[in-house]
């Protein structure tokens, strides 16, 4: 078993942080276009078919943009932290390890 120094765990923890941070952000930015995305049809909808308008209060329209905008959000952050954590799940393993290509 090797030793694991502070250092070596400070850096880690920068990593994580910036990772979180990056996913963060992609996720916000994925929420609001997600939220102008569904509002539109969601709001024309409701002015123009005859169900919409005797269906779809504005607190069920709301549920609807907003479940949108949230699974958006969920969606990219977590695609994004696990993209950054693949790529960087080669750079500590061993050189038999990083040759993944099938012959």
């Amino acid at each position: 078993m090797s030793t694991v120094t502070r250092a070596y765990l400070d850096q880690r923890l920068a990593a994580a942080n910036r990772c979180s941070k990056e996913a963060a952000m992609a996720g916000a930015k994925a929420a609001a276009v997600a939220t102008v995305a569904a509002a539109v049809p969601t709001l024309a909808s409701v002015r123009m078919l005859p169900w919409a308008k005797a269906h779809l209060n504005p607190t069920g329209q709301a549920l609807i943009i907003s479940t949108v905008a949230g699974m958006a959000y969920f969606i990219v952050a977590d695609k994004t932290i696990l993209s950054m954590a693949r790529k960087h799940s080669f750079d500590d393993a061993p050189d038999h390890l990083k040759n993944t290509s099938f012959h």
